[in-house]
């Protein structure tokens, strides 16, 4: 078996009367199917966690057969892109970290590239002002992609297993189908005409006859033929020949500018991961053009001198400690971040203890930073939140933290004819205008503007933690702009309150961004006194739904492995 017990993960809200107050609080508990109360699953070998449980099978089984981490990282990354369109791809890019075994550490940037023809205004109407529509849907949405040539690029330098052998569940479930999810049959229902839209000639995602249910089979037959091309060809599969042709004809039918030259100079980049501590730990994390792993390491360094385990889980304290950095770093994020490529990133000054220490010195414990009177650093130099994020452990300790997406929830909602995969819409993550947000409410300035060739800059932050000198955690989540805050909570979670993964993962979450002003927190996030001290203070609230999706793996001191699946979507830790 898999799994000795099948777990439900729920978070439960209760709503306490308190001197009058409504008081929401919330407790997390993992169950069997019998509702018998459980801790974490743990596991003695390997342990997947990802956002669908066909995913997560699959590279459970690669484990078992013998493949390590990043074998079972291509599989599943290959998985994903049939049984979870939304976000799984072949047609956007993502970011992988690394860590051995015994130490070695390397990060993956497989991010999109801004197309050969493209140009700094080209989203901006006569009078200068974003189109949000062309930078958000459509083929001219459309970065060059790079998941393809990124799991290439891993397994050439970490694999074990047999390339084809990694595609072919992936081939298997494109061509044979899998049960939609509740979810998904939803997902897929209120996007129909969208899909119609961008979609003329049909697509495997849009049913023939009536609306999808749950346990309906979603077959992809082009999507297999893509696959087994990727299967057969490696690199040149996708990136050149008849899926390469596709993809340009999926342009040439639209308003696109992806050129069979953009295809075939797609290149992975190695990068060295942006390394810091917290607490003892060391933290592992995704280097620019991602902004994750910088942000995060800048929060942590924000709230180090501060006792949050003393004052407590979503304390009045911790929170205004918390939205502080959050206010800071986001500020920074905006003016100091972007493709290293094309912008010198002052990556060691904005992770810097003192530096960070010194952006607290401004904040007043009685009462809000106003967001206007925060701005960026003065350093002397020249994020759909329908992303997916995957942790996997193996028998030997490697660790593979890897997030991955195509923008915004199915992307440009553009299927190449033919090929039957998803195109991104991540141009939309650069600035299409200094000083005017994205989709997510994201301000970016000159580091991110769009140029030829170039990375647009990401929130995501797949991270490696270590406790003196052995493996501690893998994390990461989708979610947009509030990845690098979610990631940031769940260790906290983890070092400062002490919860174990899958109470790590449950805890409710809540995000500030700098601009807009407010704190966005989920509904039974930070309890209803809290909310009134702190709003007496001028700080306001907005409530959201759930935020990120976090899949982690925490290693205990005796070497066995807890998986945290988020219970926020369809996720699921499986392991032996």
């Amino acid at each position: 078996m898999t799994m000795k017990r099948k777990f439900a993960h729920k978070l439960r809200a209760t709503a306490l009367i308190l001197a009058g107050v409504g008081v929401m609080a919330w407790t997390t508990t993992a169950c069997s199917e019998d509702g018998t109360e459980l801790s974490s699953p743990t596991y003695k070998n390997g342990v997947v966690v990802t956002a669908h449980p066909e995913a997560s099978k699959v590279g459970l089984e690669v484990l078992k057969n013998g493949g390590n981490a990043v074998d079972a990282a291509v599989a599943v990354k290959f998985a994903l892109a049939v049984v979870y369109p939304n976000a799984g791809n072949l047609g956007g890019g993502g970011f992988m970290v690394y860590r051995s075994g015994d130490g070695e550490t390397a990060g993956l940037d497989f991010r999109e590239t801004a197309p050969g023809q493209a140009y700094r205004d080209m989203y901006l109407d006569e009078e200068g002002n974003p189109i949000a529509e062309l930078s958000l849907r459509g083929q001219l949405s459309a970065g060059v992609p790079g998941s393809v040539d990124g799991m290439v690029k891993a397994h050439a330098r970490y694999g074990t297993m047999d390339w084809a052998a990694l595609l072919e569940p992936a081939i298997q479930l494109a061509q044979n189908g899998f049960p939609l999810t509740e979810r998904q049959a939803t997902e897929l229902n209120r996007r129909k005409q969208t899909f119609e839209k961008y979609n003329p000639n049909g697509t495997a995602l849009l049913k023939a006859e009536g609306e999808w249910a749950a346990g309906d089979l979603l077959i992809q037959e082009e999507l297999a033929n893509t696959l087994i091309q990727i299967r057969d060809k490696g690199r040149a599969g996708f990136y050149e020949g008849e899926v390469a042709e596709l993809i340009v004809a999926e342009m040439q039918r639209g308003n696109g500018i992806i050129s069979l030259k953009d295809l075939k100079n797609y290149e992975a980049k190695w990068r060295d991961p942006v390394i810091g501590t917290y607490r003892g730990h060391k933290v592992i994390s995704m280097s620019p053009p991602s902004s994750g792993g910088v942000g995060l390491l800048a929060l942590l360094k924000s709230v180090e001198a501060f006792p949050l385990s003393q004052w407590g889980f979503q304390s009045d304290s911790t929170v205004r400690v918390m939205v502080e950095a959050e206010r800071r770093v986001y500020a920074d994020r905006a003016a100091h971040l972007g493709d290293p490529d094309f912008y010198d990133v002052p990556q060691s000054t904005l992770i810097d203890s003192a530096y960070n220490a010194a952006r607290m010195h401004s904040m007043d414990f009685s009462k809000a930073s106003l967001s206007d009177d925060i701005f960026a650093g003065e350093i002397a130099a020249p994020e759909s939140e329908e992303t997916t994020h995957y942790s996997i452990v193996d028998k030997d300790g490697n660790a593979v933290s890897i997030t991955t997406t195509i923008n915004d929830s199915y992307g440009s909602h553009v299927v190449v004819d033919g090929a039957g995969f998803l195109l991104n819409d991540e141009m939309d993550d650069f600035s299409a205008k200094p000083g005017s947000p994205n989709l997510y409410g994201l301000l970016g300035g000159e580091a991110n503007a769009i140029q030829p060739g170039k990375r647009m800059l990401s929130a995501m932050t797949p991270t490696i933690l270590e406790k003196d000198g052995q493996l501690f955690m893998v994390v990461g989540t989708p979610g947009g702009s509030t990845i690098i805050t979610s990631v940031f909570q769940v260790i906290l979670n983890v070092v400062d309150f002490g919860m174990d993964m899958q109470q790590a993962v449950d805890a409710p979450r809540f995000h500030h961004q700098w601009k807009p002003e407010h704190i966005s927190p989920e509904n039974v996030a930070i309890d209803s006194l809290t909310r009134l001290s702190l709003e007496a203070s001028g700080y306001t609230f907005v409530n959201r739904g759930n935020i990120g999706r976090v899949d982690a793996i925490l290693i205990l001191p005796d070497g066995r492995k807890q998986g945290g699946a988020d219970p926020r979507g369809d996720d699921v830790a499986m392991g032996y």
